[in-house]
């Protein structure tokens, strides 16, 4: 069966919600697939436990499971699927390889600052998969991304939102505002 959208003449649209830990970005992906329920989520947490079940978040680690991450996205678009893919990824070459392998590709990026990310990473109710307590494994030499890794911000993304002065609420509206034109100006 051939989703409603491709049969409108919609392109299978790949976004990739970029931030630190905590930002927002399970939660801006869950509002987005409520809102278009056509997308598929790959979320990093629940993928990385398939890929590397005992990660270490080695360079190389992430390497190979974010390039998988990009390669699953791909596919799953040339099957013309729509994909979030809520994913930190830190270091930019991911998101870059993703924007030249994938035809459809925007960037959404959560701006928010670490010690705000740690303040809702402390009292979130729902993870999302992603481990617990990220912040304070960070601060006793965990590899967490904004940390003890460098966190490489988006030099051009579709979209940026500031999380600081944005409610989730507010930053899903833009977000599906946002969507929405971009598969208009597909057609």
């Amino acid at each position: 069966m051939v989703p409603l959208w491709y049969a409108l003449g919609m392109s299978s649209l790949v976004i990739w919600i970029t931030g630190l830990p905590g930002s927002g970005k399970s939660t801006l992906a869950d509002g987005l697939k409520e809102r278009f329920p056509g997308f598929v989520i790959l979320r990093m947490d629940e993928f990385r436990k398939i890929v590397t079940p005992e990660p270490v978040y080695s360079e190389t680690e992430r390497d190979i499971v974010y390039r998988a991450i990009v390669y699953t996205a791909k596919t799953l678009s040339t099957l013309h699927h729509c994909v979030i893919i809520d994913a930190t990824g830190n270091m930019r070459k991911w998101r870059e390889l993703a924007r030249q392998l994938i035809p459809d590709f925007m960037e959404i990026y959560l701006q928010c600052s670490l010690s705000v990310c740690a303040e809702r990473e402390v009292c979130r109710s729902d993870s999302h998969g992603a481990p617990k307590d990220i912040y304070a494994k960070g601060e006793a030499g965990w590899p967490v991304p904004g940390v003890q890794v460098p966190y490489e911000e988006p030099l051009s993304p579709e979209l940026a939102i500031d999380m600081a002065a944005t409610s989730l609420k507010d930053a899903l509206a833009k977000a599906c505002e946002f969507v929405s034109h971009r598969w208009s100006s597909l057609r």
